[in-house]
């Protein structure tokens, strides 16, 4: 009987031991690896849908630099959430904001990068003009007759920095009102979706 018991004890604490280290696992594969988010806004219909979840590659993010077209989550500047002052300058109506305000946001934004480091850019009816030329992007919304549809006056991507935009551009708050995104603040590419069923696969 004491046998029995002692066995039975042992298995007891084998199953906190598996069901420790299984948690441990879990958290360290998120906290260094991968990570699940979910998507809050509609700024990235088609491509994303509200509520629908994916998986960031967060190891990626400390060896490769993102590039134009990837999906990335990040730390907005303060400017990008709530009232107050968005961008770092003075910008005209017609002008993309140059400088973001220099403390990151606690939220996370998830948006496309446009534009990587010393690019010019420019925006005409929604669409991204890169270097001089339009920029393919069949994943964008049309842009509507708002006020973030143009910004003709063309800026220059500082160093270390990346120009983020949503690809629902008539319902998306990025880069055109409030910065370009410095390379510290991303978290890492999304490139995968695994929340709706429906629509699982690689982005």
């Amino acid at each position: 009987m004491a046998t029995k018991q002692k066995s039975t004890g042992g298995s007891i604490v084998e199953l906190v031991v598996i069901v420790v280290v299984a948690l441990g696992l879990a958290l360290g594969i998120q906290a260094f690896l991968v990570k699940p988010y979910r998507i809050p806004s509609e700024s990235m219909v088609p491509t994303l849908q509200v509520n629908q979840r994916v998986l960031v590659n967060r190891i990626g993010n400390n060896f490769t630099d993102p590039e134009v077209g990837d999906v990335m989550v990040f730390h907005p500047p303060v400017g990008a959430v709530g009232e107050g002052q968005k961008c770092a300058v003075e910008v005209s109506e017609s002008q993309l904001c140059s400088k973001a305000v220099g403390t990151q946001a606690d939220v996370n934004f998830i948006k496309r990068v446009v534009a990587g480091p010393g690019d010019k850019i420019s925006v005409r009816q929604g669409r991204v003009i890169l270097n001089g030329k339009p920029l393919d992007e069949p994943y964008a919304e049309d842009c509507a007759a708002s006020a973030g549809c143009d910004f003709p006056g063309e800026i220059t991507i500082p160093p270390n920095h990346w120009y983020m935009m949503g690809d629902n551009r008539d319902q998306s708050d990025d880069s055109r009102f409030w910065g370009p995104v410095p390379r510290k603040w991303f978290i890492g590419g999304a490139f995968a979706t695994y929340w709706p069923p429906n629509r699982i696969g690689l982005l």
